[in-house]
């Protein structure tokens, strides 16, 4: 049993000396917040920006990344165990080719599955990673049991809020439950819908004072996006707001926000956990 577990511990190991993809999940503390809107056009701006990316809608029973590109899917994650698909098979492309993974209902399922299934997954999620820089988790609002697991494996967490007092305490309802269970979890603030740049800076310090009074967490503020009917729009022509009309103030501040991260991201060795995310992963699951 001893050389089992030697073995073990040597091949969860060898991964982390590995260069791997960096992931994000981006979160919200309740529903309606942009969330998946900020998601779809951020990693659009990281295409552009150079970098391949995945996007990967996790929003539980409530996923729409296909819906707001127009690609009704027909196949989801439950399907690489049902049908016998491989992850390549579930891979759609968006505009710009980019990669995206639709969500589904079959989502619930996969982390309460035998472990040799879910060993089975996140072997597929590996296989496939290793083509991309950055792989995003468009993850549901709050946090649920049902993908806990995944979110603190996770190297980076981009929080979405609005400038409603409700968005602002479930915010930090989110952020401060992530952080009592991962002390070292890097936050990014973004604040969405903001009517004015007064709003949006006094929405953005007030969480950064409360993170930092309260709980000792420092999180690095990225900026806002200013309310613009080019939202709404884009959405109900199921095309990126970047995309339909570049010059509007949505997508300008999209490009300021990107640059942002990418400028507070410049360390090429980036993952900030000691172990890889798909190590992380696994030994979340061992231990279940």
């Amino acid at each position: 049993m001893r050389d089992q577990a030697e073995s073990l511990r040597m091949l969860l190991n060898r991964v982390d000396k590995e260069t791997e993809t960096k992931v994000i999940a981006v979160i919200s503390g309740k529903g309606g917040v942009g969330k998946s809107n900020f998601s779809l056009n951020f990693s659009l701006m990281l295409l552009r920006r150079g970098f391949n990316v995945l996007l990967f809608d996790m929003d539980i029973g409530m996923g729409n990344i296909d819906i707001l590109l127009g690609q009704s899917s027909h196949v989801t994650i439950i399907d690489m165990f049902n049908k016998g698909l491989s992850i390549r098979e579930l891979i759609k492309k968006g505009p710009e080719n980019l990669s995206f993974i639709a969500g589904g209902t079959g989502l619930t399922k996969i982390f309460t599955m035998s472990q040799e299934r879910v060993s089975y997954f996140i072997d597929q999620l590996q296989s496939v990673s290793r083509e991309y820089d950055y792989m995003i988790f468009d993850m549901g609002a709050g946090v649920s049991e049902d993908h806990l697991h995944l979110l603190m494996a996770v190297h980076e967490v981009i929080v979405i809020t609005t400038p409603e007092p409700t968005a602002i305490t479930d915010a930090y309802a989110t952020m401060k439950y992530i952080h009592m269970l991962e002390k070292n979890m890097p936050f990014y603030l973004i604040v969405n819908r903001a009517q004015t740049d007064k709003e949006g800076r006094e929405t953005l310090i007030r969480l950064t004072k409360a993170m930092k009074q309260f709980l000792g967490k420092e999180i690095t503020k990225l900026g806002m996006l200013p309310e613009d009917r080019a939202v709404s729009k884009a959405v109900a022509r199921q095309t990126p707001f970047l995309l339909l009309d570049p010059a509007t103030k949505v997508s300008r501040a999209m490009v300021e926000i990107t640059d942002r991260y990418l400028s507070k991201n410049t360390d090429a060795e980036t993952p900030t956990h000691s172990f890889s995310f798909f190590t992380k992963l696994r030994r979340f699951f061992l231990e279940r």
